[in-house]
């Protein structure tokens, strides 16, 4: 069963919080340290919304995009994909996620740095991030 959708104004309070967040703990050059600075819920709340975004803004069910343990989803055109592992996954933690997310890091840096993990032909946001400009 989908997840309801999430209200634009609650979903981007959370992201502006975590956000916010986010940016200290990078002031202060300590990128691990936000999912232990920010409360469980509103971090997953954030994420969740960033998500959501991004299946709305690249609808499509070519690439699986994860953010564990918060959330995933299917998003990009072309061949949807149905049963078992999918051809094409993207997998980051939250901070990471987020920072994406709001355009404060670039793909290629993220891929660069070894933040995300993508394996598949297709497995590349470059052109569908950020979703949430800051």
């Amino acid at each position: 069963m989908a997840r309801a959708r999430i209200d634009d104004e609650l979903g981007r309070a959370a992201f502006a919080t975590v956000r916010a967040i986010a940016a200290e703990h990078a002031a202060a050059g300590d990128r691990l340290g936000l999912a232990a600075s920010v409360d469980r819920t509103t971090l997953a709340f954030a994420v969740r919304y960033s998500l959501q975004l991004l299946a709305e803004q690249a609808p499509g069910g070519t690439v699986e995009v994860r953010v564990p343990p918060y959330a995933a989803v299917q998003c990009v055109e072309g061949p949807k994909h149905t049963r078992g592992t999918p051809p094409n996954v993207i997998e980051t933690d939250a901070g990471t996620w987020i920072a994406l997310a709001a355009g404060d890091l670039s793909w290629q840096d993220a891929r660069d740095a070894g933040r995300v993990h993508a394996s598949g032909q297709r497995a590349d946001l470059a052109d569908v991030l950020p979703v949430i400009p800051g």
